[in-house]
């Protein structure tokens, strides 16, 4: 990344030493990033470190650093964001706060300078210039290819991708963060890759105008804790409709109690029993952190200027052979019916998608991605769980044949091919 300095804590000597080893000259390297596909991309932006190096030997486990010392590279970075971008941008129609924010370091601590209303450009590069203000460019992705790219095919969920464009400052002794362990001086064309939950401060070293960094934060609310949360009510929920020990009344007066040893060691005894059916099941409920990855999803990468996706090519019918598109971007649940408000609610098939998410609203919480009762907009199907094994089919094969599908009629057939062909996530070949 252009002129930035960083600092992080971690542990010592042995960071440094590892550190150390992944210092790598970039001769080898591509000397422009590629944006021909998500993966290509990718690659460029770590290259000359290998992809599947990277996850086995660096992803949350240690820092890498990839130093590109060759003159010719120092522009490595150039074509993911520069100064001048802001000024097409602000055309576009900028806020102070929702999308910028202008700041400086006063004293040791960040004062905001912004104004009211829409950004206009030369009174950004005034406060830029003259002011020696701080620019943060909160999401990036919703007007550049690059980051639209990165998220769409790689399982990630981006949190809060920021542009930095910093002036230099300097920060007072009492306001860092502890003492470094370590410390990196990054130069134009250099990339910097710490594990999530690092403690780090970067400032702009003395004597440089200015430093321009790219933050991008990913795979935030995706630990096993998380997915714990998710998935344990939905297995609790399937093991007590047939174990009748967690249907039997908990003790009398247990929530008025404040010393439950004795419970305590039921819960735990309750506990072992969900984990032996847990070891015996093939599917466990995901639907929650499945949904809120959905709506949270960049749309497909089909290019910044396309057009919202329509159904295309031929209708499909009974003889039709259909295969899936944009894979990664639809998943499948099975929940309580969300539309039957009935004591006894039976379970349905779920199908979201993120093929009709804005990338222009992405990550911003705007009234326009809420439904009328203040909820976030999920886009999808609805079907009966007979549905199930024929969804499955179709998310399972290269392609399949409509009249091949687990249904009882070709009517059914026939429909759920032409549902999924109007929310454009199959096409007929």
């Amino acid at each position: 990344m252009p002129k930035k300095g960083g600092k992080h804590a971690e542990t010592g000597k042995e960071m440094q030493a590892q550190c150390k080893r992944a210092k790598v000259e970039a001769a080898c390297s591509l000397s422009v990033m590629t944006f021909e596909n998500p993966d290509s991309l990718f690659g460029s932006l770590i290259s000359p470190i290998k992809q599947e190096t990277f996850f086995r030997e660096y992803w949350e486990q240690k820092p890498l650093l990839v130093q590109r010392s060759d003159p010719l590279l120092a522009a490595y970075y150039q074509s993911l964001f520069q100064l001048s971008d802001l000024k097409d941008l602000c055309s576009q129609g900028l806020y102070y706060g929702r999308d910028i924010n202008i700041c400086r370091c006063v004293n040791g601590k960040k004062k905001v300078l912004n104004k009211e209303g829409k950004v206009n450009y030369m009174q950004l590069k005034k406060d830029f210039d003259q002011k020696k203000a701080t620019i943060q460019f909160h999401q990036p992705q919703r007007f550049k290819v690059f980051i639209l790219q990165l998220e769409g095919e790689k399982h990630w969920r981006l949190y809060k991708p920021t542009v930095h464009l910093a002036r230099e400052y300097n920060v007072e002794p009492e306001d860092r963060i502890g003492n470094p362990t370590h410390e990196f001086i990054l130069k134009p064309g250099d990339l910097l890759y710490f594990p999530r939950g690092t403690i780090h401060q970067a400032d702009t070293p003395l004597g440089i105008a200015y430093s321009t960094h790219v933050t991008i934060s990913t795979y935030q609310n995706n630990s096993w804790g998380d997915f714990l949360l998710d998935a344990i009510p939905g297995l609790v929920f399937d093991t007590a409709k047939e174990d009748v020990a967690l249907r039997t009344s908990i003790p009398r007066q247990l929530l008025m109690q404040v010393d439950i040893v004795d419970s305590t060691k039921k819960l735990s005894s309750l506990l072992r029993r969900l984990a032996d059916r847990l070891e015996n099941t093939s599917e466990l409920r995901s639907s929650d952190m499945k949904k809120d990855f959905i709506m949270n999803r960049l749309p497909p990468c089909l290019g910044c200027d396309s057009d919202p996706l329509t159904p295309g090519g031929k209708l499909p019918k009974i003889d039709s052979k259909i295969r899936l598109q944009f894979r990664d971007h639809a998943i499948i649940t099975v929940e309580p019916d969300q539309e039957n408000s009935d004591e006894i609610r039976r379970e349905m098939v779920y199908v979201y998608h993120s093929l009709k998410n804005r990338r222009e609203t992405h990550m911003m919480g705007t009234e326009d991605d809420t439904s009328e009762e203040g909820m976030s907009q999920t886009h999808g199907l609805r079907f009966p769980l007979s549905y199930l094994d024929a969804l499955k089919q179709i998310w399972s094969s290269s392609s399949v044949s409509v009249k091949e599908l687990n249904l009882i009629s070709d009517e059914e057939k026939e429909n759920l091919a032409l549902s999924l062909w109007t929310e454009c996530l199959i096409e007929v070949i």
